[in-house]
């Protein structure tokens, strides 16, 4: 068994086009230990470049361009299997369906106090999506 100091840190891939949200996040997040890469949008990122494991992605929903759920979907399709979060304000019945499809939970905002914290360890300790 590795010491618990040789055990790398997971990787948050968080992507908001809230410049000011996403230095807050990327900010309060590796103050928990986590670490951090931080998008504006989503159209440049590529599969290959993500981790493979011990990560999350955390995703807004009203990206510019193609919506959260239309990137993860890609991301999917590239073959991601990371464990998921769609933060957004007010989500409908209907997402809330499709972003279970893409084995993907919802954290509502305003991100107030650790509810996304919470989210993230808890799909972090799910099981990888197939």
């Amino acid at each position: 068994m590795l010491p618990p100091s040789a055990i790398a840190a997971p990787t948050l891939v968080v992507i908001d086009d809230d410049a000011a949200l996403l230095g807050a996040l990327k900010f309060d997040l590796e103050m928990e230990g986590f670490r951090v890469q931080t998008h504006a949008a989503g159209h440049r990122l590529r599969p290959e470049r993500l981790p493979k494991d011990n990560g999350c992605l955390v995703i807004d929903y009203r990206l510019p361009g193609p919506n959260g759920l239309e990137l993860l979907r890609r991301l999917r399709q590239g073959g991601v299997r990371l464990p998921a979060i769609i933060i957004t304000s007010n989500p409908s019945r209907s997402l809330y369906a499709r972003s279970a499809g893409l084995g993907a939970s919802i954290v509502e905002k305003p991100l107030l106090g650790d509810v996304l914290l919470r989210g993230i360890r808890s799909a972090l300790a799910a099981p990888a999506t197939g």
